[in-house]
């Protein structure tokens, strides 16, 4: 996942076959950077990774940053980016490749200070007119089906419809969220350019690598004729 140059314009739909989609994968909040190393690492060999979003756990700025550039290399050494969920303040100062912004607010404020060298994501966009003006101010991708704070989230069906919609129109790339493994295949046939997997796939540190295997292989969307 890298810093595209070029504005976010609506797009024909075309014959050539579509990429394949990669994945991205969210962490859980991290509080122990050393102990959580050994479950990335374990992650992104497991899967064609694109992108890791680093959630931080609440602590002072100093620990944040320390816990950022511990897990830099682990994940900046497989050539994968490295996004902080939010920390505008702290992208630069660990080293991270962007950010990952939250609501249209969020966003249109943060990304003055990501430009031109960091990617800039966003998620939680409630409304189809949000999500345009991500494309038309340049942001990197947008995120549908993400579970909000409480845990709560669209419908799939609809998660799936606005990624269906957004491939079909935009140029910018849309990562559709799964919340299960039931759902990486149905957001790949979808259009999704990218596949994020969140808490679920952390949940237990023996199965961590088996489980964004069996993803990887979920989101293979056989190719079509023209």
């Amino acid at each position: 996942m890298s810093r595209r140059n070029k504005k976010s314009v609506p797009k024909p739909k075309k014959a050539d076959p579509r990429p394949q989609p990669r994945l991205y994968l969210v962490t859980p909040p991290v509080e122990d950077a050393a102990a959580f190393a050994p479950l990335l690492a374990d992650a992104l060999e497991a899967g064609d990774v694109a992108a890791v979003l680093l959630r931080l756990a609440p602590g002072d700025e100093r620990s944040l940053i320390n816990r950022a550039k511990a897990l830099s290399g682990v994940v900046q050494d497989r050539n994968v980016a490295l996004l902080l969920d939010g920390h505008l303040d702290l992208v630069a100062r660990a080293g991270a490749d962007g950010a990952h912004l939250n609501g249209i607010a969020e966003f249109t404020e943060g990304l003055p200070s990501l430009r031109p060298d960091r990617i800039a994501g966003a998620g939680h966009l409630e409304t189809r007119h949000d999500a345009m003006t991500v494309a038309e101010l340049g942001g990197d991708y947008v995120m549908f089906g993400e579970p909000d704070e409480t845990g709560e989230r669209p419908a799939f069906d609809a998660i799936e419809d606005r990624v269906s919609w957004w491939a079909e129109v935009f140029e910018a790339p849309v990562v559709g969220y799964a919340a299960s493994a039931d759902e990486v295949e149905p957001l790949a046939k979808a259009g999704a350019d990218f596949i994020a997997l969140g808490d679920w796939i952390w949940r237990d540190s023996a199965t961590v690598a088996a489980t964004v295997a069996q993803a990887a292989r979920h989101m293979h969307v056989p190719e079509t004729a023209a």
